[in-house]
């Protein structure tokens, strides 16, 4: 898709997904959920460093928000990327952050 075949509809959904991405904890979720594996919120939260109802908080935005799904199973609560091109976005916006070796930066 080309940028200039986007309508104001789909823009507004592009705005609120990288809304909704756009905080370290919820960038460090999607990176870890990236490899395209279901996780609990334990696996999640121990895998970050980050205590369990921060973890619970993040999933909680990012499932509304359309960015993840998740799956009940018996007591665990699955979560999974809905999009797996989110990567290639956190791989755009990495390099765009990161130094530009030919400015010095």
């Amino acid at each position: 898709m080309e940028l200039k075949e986007l309508n104001p509809e789909v823009l507004d959904k592009a705005a609120n997904l990288l809304k909704a991405i756009a905080h370290p904890v919820r960038i460090s979720i999607v990176q870890y959920l990236e490899d395209g594996k279901k996780r609990t919120v334990t696996e999640i939260h121990r895998k970050l460093g980050i205590g369990q109802a921060t973890a619970s908080h993040h999933l909680v935005i990012l499932k509304d928000r359309g960015v993840l799904s998740s799956k009940r199973e018996g007591k665990n609560t699955w979560y999974f990327l809905k999009h797996s091109n989110l990567k290639n976005v956190l791989i755009s916006v990495g390099e765009c952050c990161a130094p530009n070796p030919l400015k010095g930066a």
